[in-house]
């Protein structure tokens, strides 16, 4: 049997996957169905964009220039379809939210393991966060391998290292199972490159707005929690909106956004 469209991406054990647990009155609630493809698609996304992080750091570790550019930039391409489909779900009423929440039981965004392994390879490491999936054998062992490699911002110091530039020893050598601290020294160098390298200037410049679209697909995210359940708890045992308002305004890159002052 010849390649086809749909035996290529596997479009009906694709279709198979949207399967609703509600009953209401006539029968599965309608709104289940928008829930479960945007969260899926959100999972697609979240592997796609642990392929290009991983492609980032080997294209910075090399020195490819261009190629981090290019990727940086398709990364944010990414982030934006990631915030548009927060409008999607959005057009969700929290009545219809509600009709089938309960039927959730403890499932919750929170539990999402890509999302920890994004937040892993780009720095934000937290052990407690692998310890959650110590009952899903194989997301365990992808976090695991995630919190001890290097991350996003390791590579790019990689790429300075090898542009000559003059990064501190104690962040070359650091554990890279540690959040990674200030450093004045670093920021010295940053300045350095701001005001006289402008091709690792732009590469400085697509870290930074990858940081500022994490963090606004967190408060998009924040606010959306916040009209359709209001302050109720999460389904995963969470604070719901107040435990997501607590990731807000956390940056990834704080070196980066430390040295706007001096510039």
């Amino acid at each position: 049997m010849s390649l086809t469209y749909s035996s290529y991406l596997k479009v009906e054990e694709l279709l198979s996957l949207q399967q609703r647990l509600s009953h209401g009155p006539l029968g599965p609630e309608h709104d289940e169905m928008l829930f479960i493809i945007i969260h899926q698609v959100y999972e697609l996304w979240f592997r796609q964009m642990l392929h290009e992080a991983d492609e980032l750091k080997r294209r910075l570790e090399t020195r490819d220039h261009p190629g981090a550019c290019a990727t940086l930039k398709r990364m944010l391409t990414i982030l934006k379809t990631l915030v548009a489909q927060i409008d999607v779900l959005e057009t969700m009423s929290p009545i219809s939210f509600n009709a089938f929440r309960g039927r959730l039981e403890s499932a919750s965004g929170f539990q999402s393991a890509q999302f920890r392994e994004f937040e892993f390879v780009l720095g934000h490491k937290r052990k407690t966060m692998v310890e959650h999936h110590r009952e899903n054998a194989p997301a365990l062992r992808r976090l695991e391998r995630r919190f001890s490699e290097p991350t996003v911002f390791d590579a790019f110091l990689r790429y300075l290292e090898a542009s000559g530039r003059p990064v501190p020893d104690a962040l070359l050598g650091r554990d890279v199972r540690e959040a990674l601290p200030e450093s004045p020294e670093l920021q010295q160098v940053l300045i350095e490159i701001y005001r006289t390298d402008p091709d690792t200037r732009q590469v400085c410049e697509l870290l930074v707005d990858l940081d500022e679209g994490i963090q606004e697909w967190r408060y998009r995210h924040v606010k959306m929690v916040e009209r359709t359940i209001g302050f109720k708890p999460g389904t995963g045992g969470s604070s719901g909106a107040e435990y997501l308002r607590a990731t807000l305004f956390r940056p990834l890159f704080p070196d980066l956004w430390a040295i706007r002052s001096a510039l």
